[in-house]
C-alpha cells in the first residue's frame, strides 16, 4: 500500500531509541526523511545507522528539548536540513519519582509539563505555518493511556492530559488547511532503557507476573513497533479525516470506555 509519503520530511523528538526509534523507522520505509533528536550522542549514533539502512536522508541533533533555547535551536537545524518539515512527531517526554500531587512540589509539575507538554506546544508552533502554507502537514504527539484515565503520577498525568487537549484543539482550528493533527496514547511498551524494561529488570518475575496478570489483557508487554506504524499510518493520506483523536496503543490496557 502507497501511503503517499515518499520524499517528506519528518522530525521526530526523543528518536534514538524508543517509540521514537520506531516511528523513525517506520516513517523511513515509507521513503520518509528523518531528523532525530535526544539527549545522548552514542543513542543518536546508533538510531542514525539504523535509519539510513532505509535509502533516506537522516539528521541526528543531540539536545535537551526541557531548554526552551534547545526548542528553537532545534527548528533552526531542521529547516538548515531541510528546508520545510511536513511531519512533526513529539515524542519525548518522561516522568519524575514523585507520585501525588501533595508529594509533588510545582516546580515537578513545571518540569514534567516542560518536557511532556511545553515541548510539543513551542515545536508546533514553529512549524505549523509553513504546513498551514503548504496545504499539509500532520503533527503526531505520543501521550499515553494515562492521559486519558488515572495511572502514573499527578504531574505525569496533568502533562500528558493537557497535551491531547492542545492537540484536540488544534486539529479542530486546523481542519480546513490540510493539516492534521492526533495524538497516540500508548500503555505499558517495554523497550531498551525504558521504564518498564527498568520495572522487568529491577523487580522479582513475581512481582512483573503479577502485574502483568492484573494489567495487560494480552498477557505481555507493548513492543515500540505499534506505536510507529500507528504514527505513519497517522502520517499517511489514508487518515486525512482523522482528526483530535486520541488513538489507544495499549493491548487493551485501559479501562476508558472512550
Amino acid at each position: 500500500m502507497d501511503l503517499g509519503l515518499k520524499d517528506k520530511n519528518a522530525l521526530v523528538t526523543g528518536g534514538s531509541r524508543g517509540l521514537g526509534l520506531a516511528s523513525a523507522i517506520s516513517l523511513a520505509k515509507e521513503g520518509v526523511n528523518i531528523i532525530i533528536c535526544a539527549r545522548s550522542e552514542e543513542d543518536l549514533s546508533k538510531a542514525k545507522s539504523i535509519i539510513e539502512k532505509y535509502d533516506v536522508k537522516v539528521h541526528a541533533t543531540k539536545l535537551d528539548l526541557a531548554n526552551e533555547d534547545s526548542i528553537e535551536n532545534l527548528y533552526k537545524k531542521s529547516l538548515e536540513s531541510f528546508k520545510q518539515i511536513d511531519i512533526l512527531v513529539n515524542n519525548v517526554g518522561g516522568s519524575l519519582g514523585t507520585k501525588s500531587l501533595v508529594d509533588s512540589s510545582v516546580k515537578d509539575f513545571q518540569k514534567v509539563m516542560d518536557i511532556n507538554t511545553w515541548a510539543a506546544i513551542n515545536l508546533t508552533k514553529l512549524f505549523i505555518s509553513k504546513m498551514i502554507e503548504n496545504g499539509w502537514g500532520r503533527v503526531i504527539n505520543i501521550a499515553s493511556i494515562y492521559g486519558r484515565e488515572f495511572g502514573g503520577s499527578a504531574p505525569y498525568m496533568a502533562a500528558k492530559a493537557a497535551l491531547i487537549a492542545a492537540t484536540k484543539h488544534t486539529a479542530i482550528d486546523l481542519a480546513k488547511t490540510g493539516v492534521t493533527a492526533n495524538c497516540i496514547a500508548p500503555g505499558s511498551i517495554k523497550h531498551e532503557k525504558g521504564s518498564w524494561e527498568k520495572f522487568v529488570t529491577n523487580n522479582s518475575k513475581e512481582v512483573v507476573d503479577e502485574f502483568v496478570k492484573n494489567n495487560l489483557p494480552m498477557g505481555e508487554f507493548g513492543y515500540p513497533e505499534a506505536v510507529g506504524d500507528t504514527v505513519t499510518f497517522l502520517a499517511s493520506n489514508n487518515a486525512r479525516m482523522i482528526l483530535g483523536t486520541c488513538l489507544n496503543v495499549d493491548g487493551g490496557q485501559s479501562n476508558s470506555l472512550f
